[in-house]
């Protein structure tokens, strides 16, 4: 089975689907934001990447969390919970990391059943 590409450019594809196993490249949220509106942002983008591949947030199976300030945690958990399906949390990693520019201050990688 060969895997599906979808929203492809030159350097990564926002989505690819392989057996029923939905890929999401990382999603932030709108730059120069305070971290709850990009969690937001990013979060909302992801609920559309998912519906285009055909899944759901409840589907989730994991979520790779990465923060510029680990001091963003609450603030950023708190928007988290309110957005994933407390029926079906997935697995769930959480680090801090230097962010493709300094603007960003979140960005989440999930990983969801089709």
């Amino acid at each position: 089975m060969d895997p599906k590409y979808i929203r492809s450019g030159k350097r990564m594809s926002q989505i690819v689907i392989h057996g029923n196993t939905v890929y999401l490249a990382g999603q932030v949220g709108t730059a120069g934001k305070d971290i709850a509106a990009q969690s937001r942002d990013a979060l909302a983008e992801v609920d559309k990447l998912l519906a285009e591949a055909g899944t759901s947030k409840s589907k989730a199976l994991q979520v790779i969390v990465w923060l510029a300030d680990m001091s963003d945690f609450d603030a950023m958990n708190e928007v988290y919970d309110a957005w994933i399906d407390p029926k079906s949390p997935p697995a769930r990693a959480c680090g801090e990391a230097k962010l493709a520019t300094p603007e960003y201050l979140v960005e989440f990688i999930v990983t969801a059943a089709t």
